[in-house]
């Protein structure tokens, strides 16, 4: 179920009281102006580039290279956070910004005909923000004493098809910087492992070769499993039926309601079910709807059955274990880096399994997550000396990578490899760039990205996404130039298939690098729920900057996205870190704006929004940072009332509302 506009448009007025044209009505406009060229993608020719298709990508990273070119000094400068490069190309299809003046300073001059110019669709999608009284008055006297002069009215323009997207165009997206040279992505890796580059021989590593037949993965077959009887019979049909239909069709069947059926097997309950069956209910529980603790440890009740009667597990499900060992928490610490790396020494040395880059690309993920840099080298060396080769999984993990070190030389580096490697550019991809500019200090071309993605879109004549592929890429539902068609909301199993897409496409333009422009224009570039989650954390939590943050909240109606639980957890992070303040923007009535709209959210059954723990955790402590103890005590009063709680969580709430007041009275 989507939000409807009554909540959507009531987060963006409790934020800001402003008043200021929708951008909606700027995007006929914008996309009749976006030019699609080379150079007019970057404002220029790109500095540094190589044209060409490159035949690069079969060859495997080479990380001991031992060329004796040694790193330029800008090279290093892309370490320090404080000195960030900014480059001056001109920006793809500039769109007006909206002018936004917080509450205490707010001085509008909008006039009734710029409001009566406001199309009958954006009004119905993008609801007028909420005024003050105020505001209102003022907004009164001066329309009264000034108005505007008559506008005239221009021909509506005709919606462009999307471009297609060259190697130059692609590049061209991520700015480069005006003066150096980017190298490649080795020499920003050695850099890295040898600041002085003094050349040091690296150790070699042991390697493990192991053989298994096929006959073990495939064992029991159906001639010998247990005989079931009556009983089991109908479980294993009543089983074998909710798993199918899960794999087919992931929301109607629960994995709850398939574990519970699986537990209801008497034991050993493995040897009641062939391989074949055995594969299909570990694939169904390695696909939850989200990782947490519980999807977690169902899997690995069921991992341990098939291990306690000696079955092997294919590659495909230990890199399933290994990714739920390190990915079932929001923070990786270095207690999922010590489980991952178990469980890969178990895979490799008692099972006699040899990783694949799947599982390099986990491991290296969950190490740089956690801070473990020298641990995320030492983990792609390996994969090097095994001959494994990048994918668009590994290209973006580099990007990640080097985001977290501040070197975004070598991100520009990651992502110059990627498109001339031939892989499809998504949002994920563009996301993660935006992601290592922000973390770096480089907010200029972050958002020098963001436009891009934003006016690519709006150029393509869909509001939510590319208008071509929108019903492959997003499960179905609202294609063509559907402005008025919400496409679904993305969930986990659409991601993937997403993914495996875009692999599919980029293994057909290597081979046929014809068809790559046009498979690269069905690859979704609009900004999506990841990417304002990104912008509202930076730009709220880290920042405190409210007019910025309102601004991205008010143009996720603009792409129809709707809100999600994350969205209220970065505006309590927000509240709780900037607000309390003598004349601090970040008001106690505004929080209370922000918190009734969760409410009604939450009231409507909203898709996407749920009370859970952290979400309560931060609700109370932006209360307590701006509130009253008494108003602390009636939000949690209101949360316990629509959350569930089993008896842990229960107690670990009280525990922490306790010490929260009482640190709150010293």
């Amino acid at each position: 179920m989507r939000v409807s506009s009554r909540i959507d448009g009531s987060i963006c007025g409790a934020i800001l009281f402003l008043h200021r044209p929708s951008l909606s009505s700027n995007r006929s406009a914008a996309a009749a102006s976006l030019p699609t060229s080379a150079h007019s993608l970057g404002g220029g020719p790109v500095q540094g580039f190589r044209g060409g298709c490159c035949t690069a990508w079969r060859r495997p990273i080479t990380f001991l290279a031992s060329s004796s070119r040694s790193l330029a000094p800008q090279h290093r400068s892309g370490l320090n956070p404080s000195t960030p490069r900014v480059s001056t190309t001109t920006p793809l299809g500039s769109l007006p910004r909206p002018s936004i003046i917080p509450e205490a300073t707010a001085t509008t001059t909008t006039s009734t005909t710029t409001r009566a110019n406001h199309t009958a669709a954006a009004a119905e999608t993008s609801p007028d923000l909420e005024l003050d009284d105020d505001n209102d008055n003022n907004n009164n006297n001066n329309n009264n004493n000034k108005a505007d002069p008559p506008q005239p009215q221009s021909p509506p323009a005709k919606l462009k098809r999307r471009p297609s997207y060259t190697q130059k165009e692609l590049l061209a997206l991520v700015d480069p910087y005006d003066d150096e040279e980017i190298g490649a992505v080795e020499d920003y890796l050695q850099y890295l492992r040898d600041p002085y580059m003094r050349g040091y021989a690296q150790p070699d590593v042991p390697k493990f070769s192991f053989a298994r037949t096929a006959e073990d993965f495939e064992y029991p077959t159906l001639e010998q499993v247990i005989e079931a009887g009556e009983e089991e019979q109908k479980i294993l049909w009543e089983l074998r039926f909710a798993v199918l239909n899960r794999l087919r069709s992931p929301h109607k069947v629960d994995l709850d309601h398939i574990y519970e059926i699986y537990r209801r097997l008497p034991e050993p309950r493995m040897l009641y079910i062939h391989a074949r069956f055995r594969h299909q209910l570990l694939r169904a529980l390695g696909q939850p709807d989200e990782r947490d603790t519980r999807s977690m440890l169902r899997y690995f009740e069921v991992i341990a059955d098939v291990k306690n009667t000696g079955i092997p597990l294919t590659t495909a499900e230990w890199n399933c274990a290994i990714a739920f060992a390190s990915k079932y928490v929001g923070t990786v610490t270095e207690t999922e880096v010590e489980t991952a790396l178990k469980l890969w020494r178990e895979m490799e040395v008692e099972a006699g399994i040899k990783a694949t880059n799947v599982t390099f690309n986990i491991l290296f993920d969950v190490a740089c997550k956690a801070g473990n840099f020298t641990l995320a080298e030492m983990i792609y060396r390996e994969m090097e000396s095994r001959g494994h080769y990048y994918n668009r999984y590994h290209y973006t993990s580099l990007i990640h990578f080097f985001g977290l070190k501040h070197e975004t030389g070598g991100m520009r580096a990651a992502y110059r490899e990627m498109v001339k490697a031939g892989e499809m550019i998504d949002t994920v991809v563009l996301n993660a760039m935006i992601g290592g500019l922000l973390r770096s200090g480089e907010e200029a071309p972050a958002e020098r990205l963001y436009e891009r993605m934003k006016a690519a879109t709006l150029s393509s004549g869909s509001s939510s996404g590319s208008s071509s592929s929108s019903s492959s890429d997003e499960g179905g539902g609202g294609g063509g130039g559907g402005d008025n068609t919400p496409l679904p909301v993305r969930t986990p199993p659409s991601d993937r298939a997403i993914t495996q897409a875009l692999l599919m496409f980029a293994k057909i333009a290597r081979r046929h690098p014809a068809s790559r422009a046009a498979l690269q224009r069905m690859a979704p570039l609009s900004p999506d729920l990841q990417t304002f989650r990104i912008l509202v954390n930076h730009y709220g939590v880290k920042r405190g900057d409210l007019a910025k943050t309102a601004a991205f909240l008010d143009e996720m109606k603009l792409f129809r996205i709707p809100l999600h639980h994350a969205i209220f957890l970065a505006l309590f992070k927000a509240f709780a870190h900037h607000g309390g303040y003598p004349r601090s923007p970040w008001s106690e009535r505004r929080l209370t704006g922000i918190w009734n709209a969760l409410l009604d959210a939450v009231d409507a059954g909203a898709a996407g929004i749920e009370i859970k723990t952290w979400l309560a955790v931060w609700a109370l402590r932006a209360f307590a940072r701006c509130s009253t103890r008494q108003r602390v005590l009636d939000v949690y009063d209101a949360l316990k009332a629509r959350w569930t709680l089993n008896e842990a969580d229960e107690q670990f709430m009280i525990d922490f509302l306790s010490s929260l007041l009482n640190n709150n009275n010293k």
